[in-house]
């Protein structure tokens, strides 16, 4: 019997198309904006876009973050898309200081690389656009990827884990930044694997897989 997938509904995501990437490698994934029906997925899915106070903040209202949380601490796997990344962590500084769910220590904070007064080398933020990934360790939802596979991404804020051995990829753009994680059942991508053609659409069977 197939193990269901459950892509959270909180009101600040694409989530139609990260049903259709799922679809599309052959699993069938559900909205859901239940947070009951956390409880009864075998895998979530935590998409995310806009900024981290809000998207935070909507989660607790609409009582998503303990089922989230719990479901986690169980052992169940976790795949965070974009927000759904920069949310695992302790706090984010979009629009002041925000707590994260606390899954993993560290922060999110803005890229500086457009903050250079003399303008040399100054890159655009938010950061938009295909990047290739540099793996640190290789997370089962990176299985059989390319070395440098591209991606992609579209974000002004990227995280800073107090724990080097969560970081799966990195990436440059001025320098480099964390472009995934991985931490026992808890997998995260800051880029779009629904917006990255063959290579998302791997990812995300990978993770059906599980």
């Amino acid at each position: 019997m197939s193990s269901t997938i459950a892509i959270v509904d909180y009101g600040m995501a694409n989530l139609r198309s990260v049903q259709k990437a799922f679809e599309h490698v052959g699993h069938a994934a559900a909205v859901v904006s239940d947070p009951d029906d956390i409880a009864r997925a075998d895998k979530v899915v935590l998409p995310g876009v806009g900024a981290f106070c809000d998207a935070v903040a909507t989660l607790r209202e609409k009582g998503f973050a303990d089922p989230i949380v719990r479901h986690i601490e169980r052992g169940r796997p976790f795949l965070g898309i974009c927000l759904g990344l920069q949310m695992l962590f302790d706090v984010g500084y979009e629009d002041g200081e925000h707590r994260g769910l606390g899954v993993l220590p560290g922060k999110c904070v803005r890229f500086d690389v457009d903050a250079d007064a003399a303008g040399a080398g100054r890159l655009k933020v938010p950061h938009m656009g295909w990047n290739g990934l540099t793996h640190v360790r290789r997370s089962p939802i990176m299985a059989g990827l390319a070395d440098d596979a591209g991606v992609y991404f579209v974000h002004s804020y990227h995280v800073e884990p107090a724990d080097a051995d969560v970081v799966a990829t990195t990436t440059d753009y001025g320098r480099p930044f964390v472009s995934s994680v991985w931490r026992d059942n808890v997998m995260a991508t800051q880029f779009h694997p629904e917006k990255s053609q063959k290579v998302g659409l791997q990812i995300l069977a990978n993770f059906a897989g599980m």
